[in-house]
């Protein structure tokens, strides 16, 4: 579920990102995955998807890239943007999370008309 229609947005850095997103999402469910939520919010961090296939919570980083200029997509998910990730999927399961989920941590980059979905992208360093 969107919070903001797309179509609304003037910067186009911002509707491509929203693209990038529906391409991430449509993938998914192509592989069996509902979308829970698209741009969950807590405090200043996000994530782009989460999505669910059984027990399995997926968060899900979304980076698209017209050129390698400044790096590939891939790259751009720092471990800064893990830990942020990572504090926002746990207040999304603390609020949402069901007994015996098992969560993962994907990036979907979309580079020009390809899209690369890296599962178990990185692991989280909880205890």
């Amino acid at each position: 579920m969107l919070k903001t229609d797309p179509a609304t947005w003037t910067d186009a850095r911002h509707r491509e990102g929203a693209r990038a997103e529906s391409l991430a999402a449509d993938v998914m469910r192509q592989g069996g995955y509902q979308i829970l939520e698209q741009r969950f919010r807590f405090h200043r961090h996000d994530i782009d998807l989460v999505a669910r296939r059984g027990n399995v919570v997926v968060f899900v980083e979304v980076k698209a890239r017209a050129n390698n200029r400044y790096g590939t997509a891939a790259e751009s998910v720092t471990a800064r943007k893990q830990r942020e990730l990572v504090r926002a999927a746990g207040a999304w399961l603390q609020k949402f999370g069901q007994a015996g989920d098992v969560c993962r941590f994907d990036v979907v980059t979309v580079e020009g008309a390809r899209v690369n979905w890296i599962q178990s992208a990185f692991r989280p360093l909880w205890r």
